[in-house]
This record gives C-alpha cells, sequence and structure tokens, in this order.
C-alpha cells in the first residue's frame, strides 16, 4: 500500500466520533515504535515532521524510513508535515512526495494568512495533496514554534468559517486552550468546548485538528525526574479532555511531548540500572518499546481509532 491521503481518513473518523493520532517522528526506532503499535491495533496513522526534524534527520533519511514502515505493515499511513512556516517548505515537502502539509500562518494578519495558504493549497491540490491550515495561536515552544502566553490567541469561530471557504484547506488546526510542550497549564486544565462546538456549528462536517494534545503521563514524569531529570509540575491534556473533543469535530489529534517522555524515561531508568551497558541497541530497544506501548494506550484509550482499518 502507497502512502495515502488523510480525506478518507477524517471523513470516517468525522462520521464515526474519533480521531487520528498524528505523532511526530524523529529517527527509527520513534517510527518503529509507532507503527507496530498501528498494525497491532489495526489503526490509521499519521506520521508528522517537523522542521527540527527535518534538521536532525535530514528528510531523505525520514521518508526512507517512512516507506520501510509502509512496506513493512500494509497499513495506510499519511506522511504530513508539521508546522509548514512558509511557502518554500511546504513545496519542497509536496515535490518529496509528502502527502499532507500545514501551513502555519497564524503568526500572521488574517489576510496575509489566507493569501498564504490559499497559495499552498492550489500548488498541493494540483498534486494531489492536502493542505492543513491554522487560524489561532497556541502557546508554549516545541521545536522551532515559541509562543508567549501573551501572544496566544483562541480562535474566532466566524473566522473560521472565512478562513476555511477563502483557503480552501482540507482541515484547520484551532486554538481552544491546548499548547505546545510539556507544561500545557499553570493551573486547572482548560479546554474551550463552547468555542469548539461554535466552529464545529459554522463548518459541520469539516475535519478540525487539535495541537498540544499530548497528556503527559505523571509516570513518565515521575520516571524521569526519579533517574536525574528535572521536570516537576508539567502538566497535559487530561484524557477524557481529548475524547471529548474527538467527539466534537477533531479528527487529527498531534501528539509529540509524550512520545519525547516515555522515551527519555525509559532510557534515564535503563542508564540507571544498567550503568555498565553501552550497547545502543539495548537502551534503544527498550525505548522503541515504550514508544509502542504509549501508542496502543493513545489509539484505544483516547483517540478511539483502534480496529478501524
Amino acid at each position: 500500500m502507497p502512502l495515502v491521503t488523510s480525506r478518507e481518513m477524517f471523513k470516517k473518523a468525522y462520521e464515526g466520533g474519533y480521531a487520528i493520532g498524528a505523532f511526530n517522528v524523529n529517527n527509527m526506532e520513534i517510527i518503529q515504535g509507532i507503527v507496530e503499535a498501528a498494525r497491532e491495533e489495526k489503526a490509521p496513522l499519521i506520521l508528522q515532521v517537523s522542521a527540527g526534524a527535518r534538521k536532525y534527520a535530514r528528510p531523505i533519511y525520514l521518508k526512507k524510513l517512512v516507506e520501510a514502515a509502509v512496506e513493512d505493515t500494509g497499513i495506510p499511513i499519511v506522511l504530513h508535515l508539521d508546522h509548514g512556516e512558509d511557502f518554500e517548505i511546504c513545496k519542497a515537502c509536496i515535490d518529496d512526495g509528502f502527502t499532507s502539509v500545514m501551513i502555519d500562518g497564524s503568526r500572521l494578519p488574517f489576510e496575509e494568512n489566507i493569501a498564504l495558504t490559499r497559495r499552498v493549497v492550489e500548488y498541493a491540490h494540483e498534486r494531489g495533496v492536502v493542505v492543513e491550515g491554522e487560524l489561532g495561536r497556541l502557546a508554549g515552544v516545541e521545536d522551532n514554534v515559541k509562543v508567549s502566553d501573551r501572544e496566544a490567541t483562541f480562535t474566532d469561530p466566524d473566522q473560521a468559517l472565512e478562513f476555511v471557504e477563502r483557503t480552501g484547506v482540507d482541515s484547520l488546526a484551532v486554538a481552544i486552550g491546548t499548547s505546545h510542550g510539556a507544561y500545557k497549564f499553570k493551573g486547572e486544565a482548560y479546554l474551550d468546548f463552547e468555542r469548539l462546538k461554535k466552529i464545529t456549528e459554522k463548518l459541520p462536517g469539516f475535519p478540525l485538528v487539535l495541537h498540544g494534545a499530548s497528556s503527559v503521563l505523571p509516570e513518565y514524569v515521575e520516571i524521569c525526574n526519579r533517574y536525574g531529570g528535572n521536570i516537576p509540575g508539567a502538566q497535559g491534556v487530561p484524557e477524557d479532555m481529548l475524547r471529548k473533543a474527538a467527539s466534537m469535530g477533531v479528527c487529527k489529534i498531534n501528539i509529540d511531548t509524550d512520545l519525547r517522555l516515555a522515551m527519555t524515561a525509559t532510557i534515564r531508568r535503563y542508564f540507571s540500572e544498567n550503568p555498565s551497558e553501552f550497547d545502543p541497541r539495548k537502551y534503544l530497544g527498550e525505548a522503541r518499546e515504550a514508544i509502542k506501548k504509549i501508542v496502543r494506550h493513545k489509539m484505544r484509550n483516547v483517540l478511539g481509532c483502534s480496529g478501524k482499518i
């Protein structure tokens, strides 16, 4: 099976009230852990590559690893660019075989965001590639995305309708209270479900996307800190909130921080418990299993996409 777009995935997810997991990838072990989980759960899958991942691993290596995953598993996989900051990077990924790209013009004034997004949509659609846009800005830090609390803005439902109509995007990332990184809330967790409801009413049947949606599971934070880490007070999005969002038109939920935490916690523990070990295959193998475990948990208990292929 070749790489696919998300059109049919999102249609089924919207109608079924579940979401597709979009997992960020950076190396072979992360990709293997994710796709093994998807294969065992019989779940559709989006593997997404950020600008930071492209810089770290180099595009050709990531593309070939994803192609190997498709050949190895036979499951439907979307290869998606996460947070493309300009037309040039979106064009490069489209030309390189990506089946989906995100153009993030959320930092721009509304009209400039529309113009940039429309330009990417026109180029992508001519080549059979789907496009995700973004309206509203999430706070937090992840790779090269850095937005302060003061700069963060929630998505306006009326603007969302106009944005979709004028750009022709295939999906829209909305800001309703999530944020990038491991410190998503300073106090009680809160998502603006009333705002999400209004956006869904304005755009019935249209797939929405939730960024910054890792749960930052306490067990991995605790392991990290127990074995030399220093990430006190990390807090993510409660899983029941993500399940609710998936029932309200959110068809794609992005997960990155949870993978990083699971991998790092596992490696920290392995080094502490096996001080004489220096074979990378041993600790990276353990980390790969941790990735697989957390992705299976997400697919089965949070996203609701298990058994959908």
